[in-house]
């Protein structure tokens, strides 16, 4: 950030929730970590003043109300520059969290094929899994990235990552076809036809 670049903006929620029943504290935590809010204290929240938070922002104030709590949402800037800067840095430090998990998420994932192919489990079923496996990830990196307004520096390695795990499921999906394709021995030696699923 330059000094004569404008300060970002802030939105700072100040939410007091009753303590019981307590599905609705969990429920607004919830809305909050979703979107990447920055808890700065308890009941403190603050997310960058962007369109991309504006929903998660509503809803955290929506699901606040409806469950008897108070609400007050203000706009804010830092005081100075440095302020300014620290703030971001708190920010994309957190996203650099989320960025850290989804790369040890993809490791999991890389180690899960691993053990198929090692074990030659070439089902439809296990491809089905390991499709849904993948998407999740995909949609946790396109929301990281929504997010990510001020750029982290892991996240051209959870990229990579992704598209490395997307080279191993399509490696995968070659054997498992390849497996269910294959002609199997007979007891007799001869060769019987491939089996198809239906």
């Amino acid at each position: 950030m330059t000094d004569d670049a404008p300060l970002a903006r802030w939105i700072v929620l100040l939410l007091k929730l009753p303590s019981e029943p307590s599905r609705h504290r969990v429920a607004v935590w919830r809305e909050l970590r979703r979107i990447g809010a920055l808890s700065l204290g308890q009941g403190v929240w603050a997310v960058p003043d962007l369109p991309v938070f504006a929903t998660g922002v509503h809803r955290a104030l929506e699901l606040t109300e409806k469950s008897d709590g108070e609400a007050i949402s203000l706009q804010a800037v830092g005081s100075s520059p440095a302020d300014a800067a620290r703030f971001e840095a708190m920010f994309t430090a957190a996203r650099q969290d989320d960025w850290s998990e989804l790369i040890a998420d993809c490791g999991k994932y890389e180690a899960e094929l691993d053990k198929e192919i090692r074990t030659a489990k070439f089902t439809l079923a296990e491809l089905e899994e390991e499709e849904q496996s993948l998407e999740r990830l995909r949609r946790w990196h396109r929301d990281l990235k929504a997010r990510d307004v001020f750029g982290t520096p892991n996240a051209t390695e959870a990229t990579q990552r992704l598209l490395y795990c997307t080279e191993r499921f399509e490696d995968y999906t070659e054997r498992v076809f390849a497996a269910l394709h294959a002609p199997e021995e007979s007891a007799d030696g001869l060769l019987s036809p491939p089996v198809f699923p239906q």
